[in-house]
């Protein structure tokens, strides 16, 4: 158990770490089959797009949001694998589209 702690902990860490030091962040949207509507914030970290704040805002109108503040949770979890707009078929929108969502 005490493993799963620390992995949990090193996790967190890793994530703030990206959020606090960027210097640059990048917005995308995907839908998905449901209907729902992702909005993801991602900086560059080792030549990949690591994704350290993600808004699900489901078909019902319910938003599910995960960042190092609040990792998973019984609807999901910030995403741990590299973002890659094309083959994700992500959407760039602007940074003021993604903090609304965000804030809401």
């Amino acid at each position: 158990m005490v493993d799963l702690e620390r992995f949990a902990a090193e996790t967190m860490a890793y994530f703030r770490a990206l959020d606090e030091a960027a210097t640059q962040r990048y917005h995308f949207r995907h839908a998905d089959e449901e209907g729902g509507l992702w909005y993801i914030e991602a900086v560059p970290d080792r030549g990949e797009l690591v994704a350290i704040k993600q808004a699900e805002l489901t078909s019902a109108g319910r938003l599910h949001r995960y960042s190092w503040e609040h990792l998973e949770d019984e609807h999901g979890g910030l995403t741990d694998q590299a973002i890659d707009p094309e083959e994700d078929l992500l959407e760039i929108i602007p940074t003021e589209e993604f903090q609304r969502v965000w804030t809401q």
